[in-house]
């Protein structure tokens, strides 16, 4: 009998996609058995051995649409869309749990559900590892956008770190709102307490990338004459001079810059405010010297400089 298993990953989860595998074997594959019992380095070995031998598909679900469509809605959606994908005539579908995730379709009347079948039946095992480890492998990719909340420690899962890590940041667009914890920690970010916090934390964040951004500038060679300095145009964040040019420095700490840059936020009004504040500098003082613009973007939680253009 051929057979098509199916499983799915991330029900659980406050944050990233719902994943649901589904897996023909037209070869047995060794070593197949549910992907929670499995060491990461195994299932990895087992997933790629799965992708050069079997036939299987991947059906996703942002945190996004899960929140529009359910938790079962989302389940069925994307199990439909992992057997779209096989291209292999089976006779018998096995999910694993307790629902009937191609109930309306073609394939209901030959699928039987099965508590534990991702143990027992070898395609729905290769499935629940396929599934798993591309999951994985996404949310990895997230905590590199998304540094702050530890995603390729807990991949999603309502941990007291990334509790923690909610309260401190406040949420990411991969977080799931219609999930209850996640809901209760979204009406929480409205308390005027915990936007004071988040704010005092962005300052903290912004006033450490100055520091980082001025040492560095020191290590290069320049003298640091100012930092904050304010006029009633703006604030230039550092003033430092090297060799007969001063050089005004704007710092923007962006925690991820994958969507976009912390840069992109100096726009032609800012940059004309920065040039009228140097001109009042160098007006207010004797120094007769050149003047340059500049910027440079920190990101991220170890704090690296990652730009530093000039502007003007």
């Amino acid at each position: 009998m051929a057979i098509l298993g199916i499983d799915e990953v991330g029900r659980g989860p406050w944050a990233g996609p719902l994943v649901v595998g589904a897996c023909f074997l037209p070869t047995p594959i060794e070593g197949l058995t549910d992907s929670k019992k499995l060491s990461v380095k195994k299932r990895e070995e087992l997933a790629e051995e799965i992708r050069e031998k079997a036939i299987f598909g991947l059906g996703w679900i942002p945190a996004e649409e899960l929140d529009s469509l359910g938790l079962t809605e989302a389940l069925c959606k994307a199990a439909r869309d992992a057997v779209s994908q096989i291209n292999a005539e089976f006779d018998e579908v096995i999910i694993d749990g307790t629902i009937n995730f191609l109930r309306g379709t073609e394939h209901e009347n030959i699928c039987q559900i099965k508590p534990k079948a991702d143990l027992l039946v070898p395609e729905v095992s290769a499935a629940s590892i396929i599934a798993k480890v591309s999951r994985d492998h996404y949310m990895y990719e997230l905590a590199e956008k998304y540094p702050n909340y530890g995603f390729e420690k807990h991949v999603g899962y309502g941990t007291a770190a990334h509790k923690k890590a909610i309260e401190d940041f406040g949420l990411c667009p991969e977080h799931r709102r219609s999930f209850r914890p996640i809901a209760q920690l979204a009406k929480l970010e409205k308390d005027p307490k915990v936007q004071k916090k988040h704010k005092e934390k962005a300052a903290e964040a912004g006033k450490h990338a100055e520091d980082i951004v001025a040492e560095a500038l020191r290590r290069r060679g320049h003298n640091i004459i100012a930092r904050n300095w304010r006029t009633k145009f703006c604030e230039i964040d550092i003033v430092s001079s090297y060799n007969n040019t001063v050089y005004f420095t704007e710092v923007k700490y962006c925690r991820n810059t994958a969507k976009s840059s912390g840069l992109d936020r100096i726009d032609d009004k800012k940059l004309e405010q920065m040039r009228f504040s140097a001109e009042a500098y160098v007006a207010s003082s004797t120094l007769k010297c050149q003047v340059k613009l500049a910027a440079a973007e920190v990101s991220g939680d170890n704090f690296r400089i990652t730009k530093f253009v000039i502007l003007d």
